[in-house]
């Protein structure tokens, strides 16, 4: 049984999760707007892995016999000066969601919650590849800045992304 303090924590994790998949589909309408297909298709993927991050979270609550109760998603920004701007943004976000992940690691260390401390490790890690990834894109925006050439080469490179089911959902459906 889940401790009152760690079920409302991931209540509000998936909240957290829901609001960062709104925030990536802002981000991809956005590119969408502004001729971006790459950069639109990289945001609608990250859009989809964060509501696969809520179901992860959704899933573990049932399988402890907890309520999962959905809050309301607080508004997010609708337009940014380029695409270095959104991946800015996405670092310094993915930063906060990394820090309530680590957060919810403590409430479980705590409470010597072994089993959630075992499924947040799925999350440690992931946090890392998100930051990771974050980083690495604003380093090649940086590196073809004000070059429209490069710009439309690392558009038509983002396009190739593609979506893969986090691990977790795979094995649990």
């Amino acid at each position: 049984m889940l401790s009152k303090k760690l079920h409302e924590a991931i209540n509000a994790q998936i909240n957290a999760e829901f609001w960062s998949a709104y925030l990536y589909l802002s981000m991809s309408l956005d590119a969408e707007n502004k001729g971006l297909k790459g950069v639109a298709n990289w945001f609608y993927i990250q859009f989809r892995e964060e509501q696969d991050h809520a179901r992860i979270f959704m899933n573990y609550l049932l399988s402890r016999d907890a309520e999962v109760t959905l809050l309301p998603i607080a508004e997010v920004p609708a337009t940014w000066a380029s695409p270095l701007e959104m991946f800015k943004q996405t670092l310094e976000h993915e930063k906060k969601v990394t820090a309530m992940i680590h957060n919810l690691a403590a409430i479980a260390a705590e409470e010597k919650d072994f089993a959630s401390s075992n499924k947040l490790v799925w999350f440690i890690d992931e946090q890392i590849e998100e930051e990771e990834n974050a980083r690495g894109m604003i380093q090649s925006f940086e590196a073809v800045e004000g070059n429209k050439f490069g710009l439309y080469t690392l558009d038509k490179e983002l396009a190739t992304r593609v979506y893969a089911q986090p691990s977790p959902l795979a094995t649990a459906e």
